[in-house]
């Protein structure tokens, strides 16, 4: 089966993410997971820990702003917002809708 987004066969799991969300890359520096949560399950220390490390993440970098560095302001928005965010898988596994094999539950 072939998937296309708008004209453009997709090759990949990454070039399908890039064409159906709009980005090019990621932020130079910024790791997705440590600030929104991995894909796959994570114990409540683990994620504690990894809460604990983002606040100081975006701390440095509002600190960083603050001294007149303007992408590590705009760096510590984006890593803020992602805190809050949950992604789409973990979110229909939680649901009960997605069962891991690429098929509706």
């Amino acid at each position: 089966m072939r998937t296309y987004i708008g004209s453009h066969e997709v090759a990949n799991a990454a070039e399908f993410e890039e064409l159906a969300l709009g980005f090019d890359e990621l932020p130079a520096g910024i790791d997705r997971d440590l600030f929104r949560g991995p894909l796959t399950h994570e114990t409540p220390e683990e994620r504690a820990a990894r809460l604990d490390v983002a606040r100081d993440v975006i701390a440095d970098l509002v600190a960083q702003g603050e001294g007149g560095d303007e992408v590590a302001a705009w760096d510590a928005l984006y890593a803020d917002a992602l805190t809050r965010t949950v992604p789409f898988l973990r979110a229909a596994r939680a649901a009960g809708r997605f069962s891991g094999t690429g098929e509706a539950a």
